[in-house]
């Protein structure tokens, strides 16, 4: 009979290589942000995949890169954290980016290979978006990240279609440590549902604001009321802060005419009834704290390191 075997798989990648994405993914459910700008991930989320033979608690990490703000520091410094605390490591590596490179790996991706080639460390190349990249010219890259890993296993997949991901998870778990399931085998993530929905909240703001707004916004969920959930009208009462540092960046959020709000609720509210199964009431407020990305206090305080 066959050993059962379960624990923790870091994902960890630069930034935008499609970690969120591909937890999300595996997990068939949204609970981490996701947009098409860098960093939208801060915070260690852990999703729990259960299968016949294994239980992986697949860490998302914020992008490995050269930290410069506070913020940025902490973020890296998360990332670092989960690559030394977790049984394998999954380096994410962008393979459209990777495939145009002058060099393999490139320079900013051997930034990350500093960080994840550990010895002791059991070790997994993810290369992504490969539904964008022409197949002949993912086998040298595929080579070359085999070669300077010192012979880890580089798996192609699709984080967006679900491409191959059924075979990287097999790599994963047959590199997990013996041992019985961490979590019930119908529990999906390991955060708290308030801490998922306020992601699910900074996700749609991100994606609405694109270029307009830089990464000083957070998102802290005041009020969770569960007193209705049961019965035939089920319904759940959030109110959730968005932070920012200046006046502008408060128009910004709220838009012409709350129009802009509006929008990030709307969405916002979307995903999260599918998250809870049942009816939200969602209501968002706007507050500006300056500089509250360099505040040690109010980065521990909104869950950043």
């Amino acid at each position: 009979m066959d050993l059962h075997r379960a624990g923790t798989v870091a994902l960890v990648g630069r930034p935008n290589a499609g970690k969120s994405t591909l937890l999300n993914q595996i997990l068939g459910v949204k609970v981490a942000a996701v947009a098409d700008k860098p960093q939208t991930t801060r915070n260690r989320i852990a999703g729990i995949h259960s299968a016949p033979g294994f239980q992986a608690i697949l860490v998302d990490t914020p992008g490995l890169h050269p930290p410069h703000s506070l913020l940025n520091q902490v973020m890296v410094r998360t990332a670092r954290k989960a690559i030394e605390e977790c049984d394998v490591v999954c380096w994410i590596v962008d393979g459209e980016v990777a495939v145009g490179a002058r060099s393999v790996p490139s320079e900013a991706e051997a930034f990350v290979g500093t960080n994840v080639l550990t010895p002791g460390h059991r070790l997994v190349v993810t290369l992504n978006k490969v539904d964008t990249c022409a197949r002949e010219l993912l086998l040298p890259v595929i080579a070359a990240f085999h070669a300077y890993t010192g012979g880890a296993d580089v798996v192609p997949v699709s984080a967006l279609t679900g491409e191959n991901v059924d075979r990287l998870l097999s790599v994963l778990g047959a590199l997990l440590p013996e041992g019985p399931a961490l979590w019930p085998e119908d529990q999906v993530v390991e955060a708290s549902e308030r801490f998922v929905v306020g992601e699910m909240i900074r996700e749609k703001l991100v994606r609405a604001t694109h270029d307009e707004l830089p990464y000083a916004t957070a998102v802290e969920v005041e009020a969770f009321d569960e007193s209705e959930r049961e019965g035939d009208r089920a319904l759940v009462r959030i109110h959730a802060r968005i932070v920012v540092e200046r006046a502008s960046q408060k128009a910004i959020v709220i838009g012409r005419g709350g129009a802009m709000i509006k929008r990030v609720g709307s969405e916002a509210r979307r995903d999260i009834e599918a998250l809870l199964g049942c009816h939200v009431h969602l209501a968002l407020f706007v507050a500006i704290e300056p500089d509250w990305t360099q505040s040690p206090r109010r980065l521990r305080a909104f869950g950043y390191g």
